[in-house]
């Protein structure tokens, strides 16, 4: 019996440099741009979430902003540099701490993007509706970062044997999941804006219908009720053959096995985000409960508006099972060649 060699480290010192070099530029890109801002130019600057200024386009007014808060300045300097030291470490010492620290990065950046914002102001935006762009540029360098510093963790991290070709099946709880969380985005996104779309009060009074429609052009309610569930057909992909091979249709990669990682990053990111999302969203409602701020009578009035919420965090905790299932299921198959690599 023989065992399969690990691989040089020249070998693998080369991708994970490359990942490394990009990381770094992300990241003086964006120390670059705060200097910018902490020494007074506002280009790329949004105080949308900070201001009652109209004007998204121009970044709610954001000229006329003279402080800049900390977390946009020197804090995101200070990240940054933080941020750069984990790539450059990853070069000089690859393993599974390099690898962990570059995998919290990752994470920190998905976070900070909140992608679901993305899913929602995207096609809304398109479609003419006034968006803060320079904040939909902030999410999507970030969102990049997140992708970035993915790469070079899984390019850092131990070696593992190739994955064969082939598919598995994934466990069949995490199917029951996976068309959950398809059915989710249809039944409590979709159905509800499509009706207030077409003028139909279902769940919230009269007069909030009127606001929605008032702000809302044909084109943005049709993108905004179709996009969400449309995305969350690409779930299915975690439990059938074309998640785990590229169906034959793929130029190039017809039959090949699909990468992890590919499905499990972001996947795992929206499942996060949702859940995050519905969680501190729940919260704030009950915290305004409780205190009084919001009475229940409101509540039973615009119950549909509440239940999202709910739709929100069920969808991201259906979505996190079934990731849960690709990566048992791709792993096995992993360890599986493994075996087989060792006993050849």
């Amino acid at each position: 019996m023989t065992v399969a060699a690990r691989p040089h480290p020249s070998e693998t010192s080369g991708p994970t440099r490359r990942w490394a070099v990009a990381c770094v530029v992300f990241v003086v890109g964006e120390v670059a741009l705060r200097l910018y801002w902490i020494a007074g130019g506002r280009w790329a600057y949004t105080a949308c979430d900070r201001t009652d200024l109209v004007d998204p386009g121009g970044g709610c007014g954001a000229d006329r902003v003279e402080s800049l808060p900390f977390w946009a300045g020197w804090g995101a300097v200070g990240g940054g540099i933080v941020l750069a030291a984990v790539a450059l470490h990853t070069v000089r010492s690859s393993g599974r701490l390099a690898s962990a620290a570059s995998w919290a990065a990752a994470a920190l950046l998905t976070v900070l993007a909140f992608p679901l914002h993305l899913i929602f102001e995207l096609p809304a935006a398109v479609s003419g509706r006034p968006s803060d762009w320079r904040d939909l540029g902030a999410r999507l360098a970030l969102t990049a970062g997140g992708v970035l510093f993915a790469g070079l963790a899984n390019a850092s991290g131990p070696r593992r044997a190739p994955v064969a070709a082939g598919y598995r099946p994934v466990p069949r709880w995490a199917s029951r999941w996976a068309y959950v969380a398809v059915a989710l985005p249809v039944v409590g996104w979709a159905v509800p804006h499509g009706l207030w779309v077409l003028g139909v009060p279902f769940g919230i009074p009269e007069r909030q219908l009127t606001e929605i429609q008032r702000g809302l052009s044909t084109g943005t309610g049709v993108a905004i009720t179709l996009i969400p569930p449309l995305a969350g057909l690409l779930v299915l992909g975690l439990v059938q053959r074309w998640g785990q091979q590229f169906p034959r249709w793929v130029p190039g990669l017809r039959g090949r096995p699909v990468p992890r990682l590919l499905a499990l990053i972001p996947a795992g990111a929206v499942a996060l985000t949702l859940v995050t999302y519905g969680v501190l969203s729940g919260g704030i409602v009950v915290g305004r409960l409780v205190t009084g701020e919001l009475p229940w009578s409101d509540v039973v009035q615009e119950w549909a508006v509440a239940a999202t919420l709910l739709v929100f965090l069920g969808w991201g905790v259906a979505l996190g099972v079934t990731t849960t299932g690709y990566a048992r299921a791709t792993r096995a198959r992993q360890e599986q060649t493994a075996a087989t690599s060792a006993s050849s």
